[in-house]
């Protein structure tokens, strides 16, 4: 009972640990997607993307999804197994993709369904809400099929009687 006990708390301070170090890394690229956003629409009054919200959300997104990837490559997720880079880059971009693909569904609705234009709209919609939906979505997929768990790390493959892996 202890033993499972054990197990259970050391499972959750992992996952607990795992969260903070993703929500560091995306915070980074919170920075870098929405500073970017903003400059493209904002900049000076009118951005050099002003009229053009979505392709400016699409580039402020590639250019965080790049910052990170590397910052979950190597820090987050470095204690999971690696995946090689010629299909962990691609699911990580589809990933954020889909990511994307939250986030300028809320910040198209907001603009061209409930008809809401402006700094704070366009932020709330694209970086907020969008953002929320998407960041459980990519945690989830990126736990899941970019940086998978290792298969000796499962309690389920290992002998019951042996000490826990210490990642």
């Amino acid at each position: 009972m202890l033993r499972r006990a054990l197990r259970s708390w050391y499972r959750l301070h992992r996952i607990v640990r795992e969260g903070l170090k993703f929500a560091t890394v995306g915070s980074v690229g919170f920075i870098v997607d929405i500073g970017l956003f903003n400059l493209l629409l904002f900049a000076g009054g009118q951005g050099p993307l002003h009229d053009q919200p979505l392709l400016a959300k699409t580039l402020s997104v590639t250019a965080a999804t790049i910052v990170t990837y590397a910052g979950h490559r190597l820090w987050t997720f470095r204690h999971r197994a690696r995946v090689k880079l010629a299909r962990g880059y691609p699911l990580f971009f589809l990933f954020n993709g889909l990511g994307l693909g939250i986030a300028l569904a809320c910040l198209g609705v907001s603009r061209y369904v409930l008809g809401l234009s402006g700094p704070l709209a366009d932020n709330i919609s694209a970086n907020v809400v969008g953002l929320a939906i998407g960041t459980l979505f990519r945690y989830w997929a990126y736990r899941t099929w970019v940086f998978p768990a290792h298969p000796d790390a499962d309690p389920r493959r290992r002998d019951p009687k042996a000490e826990p892996v210490h990642v």
